[in-house]
């Protein structure tokens, strides 16, 4: 098995850089993160659980993921998406997001309270933990998000065009039109999830 895997990680590598990204795939290797999330994807690791979800999450790092079903895109979707986590750094170093004002608690009577970027947004969330979906309603806002297990703790993920319309409404909501620039650096990525990654 680990044998196959690491084949595929290699033939993804190997397609990657035939189309001209062969340094990148290097550079995202060589720090161990994408190798790491491709074969984390291949073998499938255990999801999130609803119990496991409850408590707080503190932002860490910008979150990606493919959302293609073959396995070998998989691999080279995660190696690729370290790639995606490194451009949006700086957008969110920009609107100044931290551990201290983005990070999200679930409750386990179905509430939620949550602030990105210092923004405010609360209300009631449902998990369906087959599908790994979370649907956060608020007061103003409905949206869907995804979580994804991680080495030390999950993702929070959005469809990226879902992200712009997250964003559009913090940023209406706190004037802080940085937030617009996130947002619409997320909507070129169709396929793709980007949101958080978060630790206790």
């Amino acid at each position: 098995m680990k044998k196959v895997v690491l084949g595929l990680a290699a033939l993804a590598c190997l397609a990657m850089a035939s189309c001209g990204n062969m340094n990148q795939v290097l550079s995202a290797m060589t720090n161990g993160t994408g190798i790491t999330n491709a074969i984390s994807s291949v073998i499938g690791l255990d999801k999130v659980k609803a119990q496991t979800l409850i408590g707080t999450w503190k932002y860490s790092a910008p979150g990606c993921a493919f959302t293609s079903e073959n396995l070998l895109a998989k691999a080279g979707g995660e190696v690729a998406a370290v790639q995606i986590e490194e451009k949006l750094q700086p957008y969110y170093q920009q609107v100044k997001i931290s551990a201290s004002n983005t990070f999200i608690t679930f409750n386990e009577d179905g509430t939620f309270s949550s602030k990105i970027a210092g923004t405010p947004f609360s209300g009631n969330y449902t998990f369906d933990e087959a599908s790994q979906k979370i649907t956060l309603k608020g007061l103003l806002l409905s949206v869907n998000c995804y979580t994804k297990k991680e080495t030390n703790g999950i993702s929070i993920l959005f469809e990226a065009k879902k992200l712009l319309t997250v964003l559009q409404t913090m940023s209406a909501l706190s004037g802080n039109k940085d937030l617009q620039a996130i947002g619409d650096f997320s909507k070129n990525y169709d396929g793709v999830r980007v949101g958080f990654d978060m630790k206790r």
